[in-house]
């Protein structure tokens, strides 16, 4: 739920239809969409009749709290549990989510985040989060339908000291040992080419691959699904605005 998240999702299913949000970590550019969606609940035209669940990271409400905390007050509730149920999901745990469940993996980050793995109905999609290449991810996405990677890396980027992000050549790598049968490059910054792109994940994964933009849209099994992106777009990493 990064910056143009809320945006791009509602061009695609009424907001008060979410069947709960799920947060990776704590760094901004996965959550500050927070704020839009919960003046949406609060004062939009699409009401909810209970609170939309919202599941966050180990310690991510104290941090979530402690950000709006700066905030002036509005002389109603509480900023966010007003219209959040705010939960800490269990990364060791299943996690039940809109008829299916979510499991997680740490990955290899500068602060502990979590990739995801959504399984309904026999088919699956896996999230990288922000990481760097680990074998823990690797172990979720195996056999996923779809295995949605970050890519922040250009093709000749080094990262120095404490990894915390792969390249598409990594994720093409990952992919690979995973087994899975699609890539999906995303995060990905406005320089990026096609050869920082697919071309370098090609390199390693004999699967189909593609590169996310706002609005893509990808079949999974016989539904086809919608995915805004803006992860990948927050903190001036598009290639367009969104």
């Amino acid at each position: 739920m990064g910056t143009g998240a809320f945006a791009n999702l509602r061009r695609h299913v009424d907001y008060n239809r979410f069947d709960a949000i799920v947060i990776s970590h704590m760094h901004a550019d996965h959550f500050i969409d927070l704020i839009p969606l919960r003046y949406a609940l609060c004062y939009g035209t699409q009401r909810r009749k209970r609170k939309l669940p919202l599941y966050l990271p180990p310690d991510g409400e104290r941090m979530l709290h402690q950000l709006v905390g700066a905030f002036a007050d509005e002389g109603g509730g509480d900023f966010i549990t007003e219209v959040f149920d705010v939960r800490t999901y269990d990364p060791s745990a299943k996690l039940a989510v809109g008829g299916g469940h979510v499991r997680f993996a740490l990955t290899s980050h500068y602060i502990p985040a979590f990739a995801m793995r959504y399984e309904r109905h026999g088919q699956s999609v896996t999230y990288s989060s922000d990481t760097a290449p680990e074998t823990r991810v690797v172990d979720l996405a195996r056999g996923s339908e779809l295995f949605v990677c970050e890519s922040t890396l250009l093709a000749d980027d080094v990262e120095r000291g404490m990894r915390g992000h792969s390249s598409a050549r990594e994720a093409g790598q990952m992919a690979q040992a995973a087994g899975v049968r699609r890539l999906i490059l995303t995060h990905y910054g406005e320089r990026a080419t096609a050869r920082d792109l697919d071309e370098s994940a090609r390199e390693h994964f004999d699967g189909e691959i593609a590169v996310a933009d706002d609005h893509s849209n990808f079949t999974l099994a016989s539904v086809t699904t919608s995915y805004p992106f803006s992860d990948r777009s927050a903190a001036a990493k598009t290639r367009s605005a969104s």
